[in-house]
Parts: C-alpha cells; structure tokens; sequence
C-alpha cells in the first residue's frame, strides 16, 4: 500500500481515532500477556455506508508537490553537469521504486470475490507502475537534452543574488 499512499504511524492511529469519533469504526481492546495491549478494529454499518459513498465519489485531481520540476525550472544558473547529476540521482531513485512495485506479488485467488479485489489491486498496481516508468522515460528525456545542449555550459550569473 506504500506505492500508493505514505502515512507514518502517528497519522494512522490519529485517522482511527477520528473515524471513531465520526462512529464510523468501533474497537476493542485485546488483552496480550506477552505484549502490550492492541485494539482490534471493526467498520460499522455507518462506516460502511460512507466508505460506499467515498467509493462512489469523483475526487479532485490532487496537487502534486514534487520538489525535482521547481528546482529544475530554477537550474538555469547551475551548470548542465550539476543539473544532470540531480538527474541522475532522481533517476536511480526512481528505478529503485519502479523496481519495487515490480516485485510486489499479488496472490491468485480462486474465490471469485477475491479476484474482483485482486483485479482492483493489480489495476492500482499498474497505474504505480506507469506513473514510475514515465517519470523515468522523463528524466532520461531531460539528461539527453542537458547533455547535448552546447548553447550554456556554464551557468549565468547567480540570478538568485541580491546586490550588495
């Protein structure tokens, strides 16, 4: 689930303890002897009903905050070497990922109800997948042009600079 969505552990127990609060999730406490004690959680008939209707709605396309396009579109007073660099490492990074979501198994599910969910996930999967693969066919894209862009090897005066 972490190709799809980050969450720390403080994120996730404060979103339980709201959908607790909404009514939409119940708990109980499950005594260990061994281990501290854990809440096991159940959706109520509440909970089902919204996540029906959350299922069902369309949802805004988000904004995305990637970092790596502001701090190219501002490259320009860096040289192309500096730049392609950046590039190479997002690149590495992003293979690693795209290489991760390849390896994630999705079991094969005789019970039709399971394969309808599998079907789900491995479409979820797919879009992951694309989306990594693009961003990479991306990056190699802009370290081509960064390389053989002969106009401006050497970056202009700082524009980022404020007189003296």
């Amino acid at each position: 689930m972490t190709y799809l969505w980050s969450a720390d552990q403080a994120q996730i127990y404060r979103t339980l303890d709201k959908l607790v609060e909404q009514g939409w999730i119940t708990y109980k406490v499950e005594i260990q002897c061994d281990r501290p004690n854990r809440k096991v959680y159940s959706v109520t008939e509440a909970g089902k009903a919204e996540l029906t209707q959350w299922l069902q709605s369309p949802q805004p396309i988000p904004t995305v905050r990637d970092p790596l396009p502001i701090q190219l579109f501002f490259a320009a007073h860096l040289s192309n070497e500096a730049t392609i660099h950046l590039l190479e490492r997002q690149l590495a990074a992003r293979r690693d990922k795209l290489a991760e979501c390849e390896q994630i198994e999705l079991p094969t599910l005789s019970n039709p109800i399971h394969n309808r969910e599998q079907l789900m996930q491995r479409l979820v999967l797919e879009l992951a997948i694309r989306k990594e693969q693009t961003y990479i066919d991306w990056l190699k894209t802009a370290i081509e042009v960064l390389t053989q862009d002969a106009l401006n090897p050497s970056p202009p005066a700082a524009i980022l600079d404020t007189p003296a």
